[in-house]
């Protein structure tokens, strides 16, 4: 499942690639992906794309009049390639864009990209997503769909939001009982964490996933929350590097333990163990998490 180190990239990259184009064509393969009529659909047409943003887990499309809202949920992903390409096996949505007079600035670490689509490009957006878990919700003024996890107060401040200092982590984490590991994974405490990188801030922190969130020492306290923030900017940089322009791949071969299970802990040697089902699993190291 894609988490913020993931979108906080995808958004940079389709920001500087996208905004400034209009969309020409809007074809949708898989219906149960699309939360909108064909007319809303169809309206999209010949609008501009002004920028892209993230909050949480969503990204979100700003066009002239409408907006689209994603969440790729488990298996979702966005390829970005050009309009003449083959429609690849798995596309549940495809955009095709316009050229653009000129490439519009972008955050820092995307200048003189070489992946970025030149202004006379028609580049191709690609919602991939073969289990059509992900949703693609559009937002009309005269359609105000509610979209499940965007609600008013459903989110807390985002994981790497500045806002949120050590102050505000403290006052926010005393309002939430129970295990860490859930707890960062609650989008109303913090947002954009999910199972694997909760994984690798509780190894970082060294404490262990299934610790009660009363049992922390303040000082534990306050680890948590610099291994939250390190972790994510580190994973940021990683994934900046070695992502572009595979958009749809998934970079997670640099973790400590999530989805390493029976292989060494990097820091203490210990076998990492990992419990649960499924995509739910959670891993940890039972020599040097406390």
């Amino acid at each position: 499942m894609p988490e913020l180190p993931d979108l906080a990239v995808l958004r940079d990259a389709l920001d500087v690639a996208l905004a400034g184009r209009q969309l020409r064509v809007v074809r949708v393969l898989a219906p149960l992906t699309a939360r909108a009529t064909p007319a809303e659909l169809e309206g999209l047409v010949g609008q501009h794309l002004l920028a892209v943003h993230r909050r949480g887990k969503f990204l979100r499309f700003q066009l002239e009049r409408d907006e689209v809202v994603v969440n790729l949920m488990l298996s979702g992903r966005f390829a970005l390639t050009t309009s003449e390409a083959p429609t690849p096996k798995g596309a549940a949505i495809v955009i095709d864009f316009s050229e653009r007079r000129a490439t519009p600035a972008g955050a820092p670490w995307t200048a003189g990209a070489d992946w970025i689509p030149p202004p006379t490009s028609t580049p191709r957006l690609t919602l991939l997503d073969g289990r059509q878990m992900a949703k693609l919700y559009v937002l009309t003024e005269s359609a105000p769909r509610v979209v499940p996890g965007l609600e008013p107060g459903a989110l807390g401040p985002d994981a790497d939001d500045p806002a949120l200092d050590i102050d505000l982590w403290r006052a926010r984490i005393r309002r939430h009982p129970g295990q860490l590991k859930p707890l960062l994974r609650n989008q109303h405490f913090v947002a954009g964490i999910g199972n694997a990188y909760s994984d690798e801030i509780l190894h970082a922190a060294r404490l262990l996933p299934f610790r009660q969130r009363s049992s922390l020492a303040p000082e534990e306290v306050d680890e948590l929350y610099r291994a939250t923030r390190r972790t994510l900017d580190e994973a940021i940089e990683i994934l900046r590097r070695r992502v572009p322009p595979t958009f749809e791949r998934q970079v997670r071969d640099f973790f400590a333990v999530h989805g390493r299970a029976g292989q060494a802990c990097p820091r203490c040697g210990s076998r990492i163990s990992e419990v649960g089902p499924g995509d739910e699993r959670t891993a940890f190291c039972r020599g040097c998490q406390r």
